[in-house]
């Protein structure tokens, strides 16, 4: 370990759509927070971040925007994204070391150039020496714990709130690797949707999304097809609140083109795979991961479309940042992790 980082607490960061997830290298994950910022917009000050400009989404005055700034895995307004990571940043580093932070950030596998170049810059003027970026399949099956380092194959899904990531993994790289713009995002745009064509409904996006956590499912079951929920909005024709009772398989029904997009992006790179490699994956299974596979039945969904055993994680939510967490710790071993041109 160099001068630097013994001056400085690197920070591993997995900049997701939904979450952002730190790791500080000797302690592990200190932050979990929802991606939103909540800004003046006369100021141009951040004035909450996280878990309260999440409470303030849809409930903001007219001077006060409270917005997510990723979009499908990517930054969809640069200026909010830095604000930000400087407040998550500042909050883990504390500002106490002599040195800046080096700083490892997960992103889809799947951006382009530019998308990156956005990252490295708002990761710069967030206050980082050393930007590098790991693409979060990679980053994921390391914090699941797969070993990547191995002339063997192992596959990975992620499923995020933006992307989902699907990819086979052998020495320190990605053999073969998709990312598709459909995932939890997806899923609970879905159940909007529903909800205003077949009962009339409109909801917000965290009415969706808990309706997703509580009752949603990929595959039937007796445990999800009983269940049930009273879910409160607007009715469109009498424009009054009004509650509906939704059940567990109607919510499935509606989600099922996201799922179905995701599944075949799992067939696609299932098809593409070099035998020797496929033979490991059939040996192995799949594991999945993000805060999709804790959707109930997922992991029996694509077992079931794919004949392949499927593992979920320990701790999917925390994969990414587990998986920047380990790279950090053992930055010489595992630097061919990284692509060309990560390192700015």
């Amino acid at each position: 370990m160099g001068l630097f980082s013994r001056l400085s607490r690197d920070i591993g960061i997995d900049l997701g759509t939904a979450n952002t997830l730190a790791y500080v290298s000797g302690k592990g994950i200190v932050l979990q927070e929802p991606s939103v910022v909540a800004v003046d917009q006369i100021t141009n000050q951040a004035l909450a971040v996280g878990a309260d400009a999440k409470q303030m989404l849809g409930r903001t005055p007219g001077n006060v925007v409270a917005i997510r700034p990723l979009r499908d895995g990517v930054i969809a307004d640069f200026e909010k994204a830095e604000l930000m990571l400087q407040h998550f940043i500042r909050r883990v580093h504390g500002g106490k070391n002599l040195v800046a932070p080096r700083v490892i950030v997960g992103i889809p596998s799947g951006v382009t150039g530019v998308e990156r170049r956005a990252v490295i810059e708002a990761a710069t003027q967030a206050g980082a020496r050393e930007v590098h970026l790991l693409d979060e399949p990679v980053a994921a099956a390391i914090g699941a714990g797969l070993p990547v380092e191995e002339p063997t194959g192992n596959m990975i899904i992620d499923i995020g709130g933006g992307t989902t990531e699907v990819a086979v993994l052998s020495l320190q790289g990605s053999v073969i690797s998709e990312s598709v713009r459909v995932a939890g995002d997806e899923l609970t745009e879905s159940i909007t949707q529903y909800m205003k064509k077949v009962h009339n409904l409109v909801i917000g996006e965290r009415t969706a999304e808990d309706i997703k956590i509580r009752i949603g499912s990929a595959y039937p079951s007796n445990s999800n097809d009983d269940a049930s929920i009273d879910v409160r909005g607007l009715h469109l024709l009498s424009g009054l609140p009004r509650t509906v009772l939704v059940k567990g398989p109607e919510i499935r029904e509606s989600m099922t083109e996201p799922l179905s997009a995701i599944v075949e992006s799992v067939k696609r790179t299932l098809e593409r795979m070099p035998p020797e490699l496929a033979a490991d994956i059939v040996d192995r299974g799949i594991m999945l991961a993000g805060g999709g596979a804790l959707l109930k039945g997922m992991d029996t969904l694509v077992s079931h479309e794919t004949g392949i055993v499927v593992h979920v994680a320990e701790d999917p939510l925390s994969c990414v940042v587990l998986g920047t967490g380990r790279v950090l710790e053992n930055f010489d071993q595992l630097s061919r992790v990284f692509n060309n041109g990560s390192r700015f």
